[in-house]
């Protein structure tokens, strides 16, 4: 199924929101929450997984789409917009919360994109919205993604956000990059990812970086945030004691206690 082909318009710097135009009978899907507003001859519809049908037609291939969105962490449903009108209409869609949106043709990175799970914030239809295992177990069990990270397959338009600022990396065949594992946004599909050890009784206690960081390797595109969610709803949480009880470290194991050599 090809994509509906999509115009928009993005607004705002730090906190910007999507206004895509649609021609008539042409629909844009989005995660459950994500409108800000829409013309009058915009119309919704909820619906299993992302509608394109690529897990098959009916209502099996309705549930595994579903299915698989529930894999992510998502909402079991998505939502349609489709302009039901005569005439150009536009809808809106909002970051949820302070960053930026990235607009990605998908056919310009061989049809998929693979992101972490809470990254996909709209898309054409046609564009379908999947899981993507990792193999190995270490990027499974201690990657800041998880196991599983969604994937965006398709020929067509897709928004991704991500906290702070966002930066495109091109790595060659074979190089290297290491990254915090909760600041990794997302990456083109020959992209090799996989955990490695931080090491060092030094850098394990009081480094605060966490045990594990992200190794990509070349060739391909991915995308880096500066400031991941879970890292500023960790602070926001930490500076409210009377909501949270104690403070808490973000990444080294003596939690509260590594806040006493701070200056």
């Amino acid at each position: 199924m090809k994509a509906h082909e999509l115009d928009y318009r993005l607004h705002g710097d730090d906190m910007q929101f999507v206004e895509i135009e649609l021609d008539p009978k042409e629909t844009v899907i989005a995660e459950s929450g994500a409108l800000m507003m829409m013309d009058q001859n915009i119309s919704m519809e909820t619906i299993f997984g992302d509608g394109s049908k690529k897990g098959g037609s009916g209502l099996f291939g309705a549930l595994g789409g579903a299915a698989k969105r529930v894999l992510t962490g998502e909402s079991l449903f998505m939502t349609a917009f489709t302009n039901d009108g005569i005439e150009k209409e536009t809808v809106s869609f909002a970051s949820p919360y302070p960053g930026k949106i990235i607009p990605i043709d998908l056919s310009q990175v061989e049809g998929k994109l693979v992101c972490q799970k809470d990254a996909f914030l709209c898309a054409a239809k046609g564009v379908s919205v999947g899981i993507d295992f990792k193999r190995k177990l270490g990027a499974g069990f201690f990657g800041g993604e998880g196991f599983i990270l969604q994937k965006l397959e398709g020929d067509g338009l897709c928004f991704i956000h991500a906290g702070g600022t966002i930066i495109k990396k091109e790595l060659k065949p074979g190089q290297k990059l290491k990254v915090d594992t909760g600041c990794l946004v997302a990456m083109t599909k020959d992209v090799k990812y996989d955990i490695e050890f931080v090491g060092g009784v030094k850098n394990t206690l009081f480094g605060g970086e966490g045990f594990f960081f992200a190794t990509l390797t070349g060739p391909g595109d991915v995308w880096i945030q500066s400031l991941p969610f879970s890292r500023l709803a960790s602070k926001v949480f930490a500076s409210a004691p009377q909501l949270s009880g104690s403070q808490k470290g973000e990444g080294s194991v003596l939690g509260s206690l590594g806040n006493l050599f701070e200056n």
